[in-house]
């Protein structure tokens, strides 16, 4: 019999592998003869090894979008090796490097490329990839912000819908998530890190930042949220299945969810990471946004209920476009060809992409 949690990994997420760049054989060929949790970062760190070393084969003969197009195959997959290990850090946190690693090793092959952008934040460091157009005006930009369990490199398979209209877009990693987490816990009030990222592209010559959206997945879909009500910066605003109050909803999460939490707000027990999650509520919050907002989720979310996702378009006093999908799931990423394009084009109108 199949571990639950292996089950649950696949009922919750199967299509969101594949949306962000997991060839459909391999999420196929590792979930099948996967028998127990504890087996599953080793699967994938394997299977990300074989994309690196065709990656690597691919550089050495010269093939340079090839080597990139392998090189981000390997990082998404070493990321679904780790994005819920949480169980045993010490791998989770060897195979996130990896993820890393791999990811670094594209940026330079990557059409457009990737520039790693480290920026500070307190006493500490945080990291973005920027990716910029090429054309010879300065273009919007388009802060990404994962949730929690996703990273700056999972959001690379989203980047492509805003530069392609003309925008920049800047994935980062915020406290507690990817490269972060394991100095910083999570923090609530994330217009803090999001503001900080923005600091860091002022007086990038190839950007506007008086053109500047937000986008949000997930646990993202808060933090944008508390990001846009707090940093005038950010001039328009994408939320995808985000939650109004965490802890409404956290104790229905999967298990591996459970965890994620209490490992990334650095509780000893989940009943701290509960407590430190207490403030990640949007009332009060969510009604200060007047800037125009594109709110999604899916009907069937099961990580986060469509009905809290709904409490936030109701709350925002701007201009708001709602999509709650029918047969949807968590982020509608089993329906992302009815929202992905919709939204960037969306994005493209507020910000004037393209003039």
């Amino acid at each position: 019999m199949q571990d639950p949690r292996i089950e649950a990994a696949i009922d919750h997420w199967a299509p969101r592998y594949v949306e962000h760049g997991v060839p459909v054989g391999d999420f196929l060929d590792i979930t099948r003869t996967l028998d127990s949790w504890d087996d599953w970062c080793a699967a994938w760190t394997e299977a990300g090894r074989r994309h690196e070393e065709l990656g690597d084969e691919a550089l050495t003969a010269g093939h340079r979008r090839s080597a990139a197009l392998h090189y981000l195959t390997a990082s998404v997959e070493y990321h679904f090796g780790k994005f819920l290990f949480c169980h045993d850090v010490a791998q989770m946190r060897a195979t996130h490097e990896l993820a890393v690693a791999a990811h670094r090793k594209a940026h330079p092959l990557a059409d457009p490329p990737i520039e790693r952008i480290e920026f500070p934040y307190g006493d500490h460091t945080l990291v973005g990839n920027l990716r910029v157009p090429d054309v010879d005006r300065p273009v919007p930009v388009v802060l990404m912000i994962p949730g929690l369990d996703s990273a700056k490199e999972e959001l690379t398979g989203m980047e492509h819908w805003f530069l392609d209209r003309g925008m920049a877009t800047f994935s980062i990693d915020g406290p507690g998530q990817g490269e972060a987490e394991y100095d910083l816990p999570i923090e609530t009030a994330y217009e803090k890190p999001a503001g900080a990222a923005i600091d860091a592209l002022e007086g990038r010559p190839e950007l506007d930042l008086g053109r500047l959206g937000a986008l949000g997945v997930s646990l993202g879909g808060y933090y944008v949220v508390r990001a846009t009500a707090f940093e005038p910066r950010i001039t328009a605003m994408i939320s995808l299945s985000g939650p109004f109050r965490i802890n409404d909803t956290i104790d229905q999460t999967p298990p591996m969810t459970r965890m994620a939490f209490q490992v990334r707000t650095h509780s000893p027990d989940f009943d701290a990471a509960k407590a430190h999650l207490e403030t990640m509520d949007l009332t009060g919050v969510a009604e200060r946004i007047t800037q125009p907002s594109f709110i999604v989720t899916g009907a069937n979310d099961r990580i986060v209920p469509a009905d809290q996702t709904r409490r936030i378009a109701v709350a925002i006093q701007g201009p708001t476009e709602v999509h709650i999908i029918p047969d949807a799931n968590h982020v509608a990423t089993n329906k992302a060809y009815e929202y992905r394009p919709r939204m960037a084009d969306w994005m493209a109108a507020q910000l004037s992409a393209g003039q």
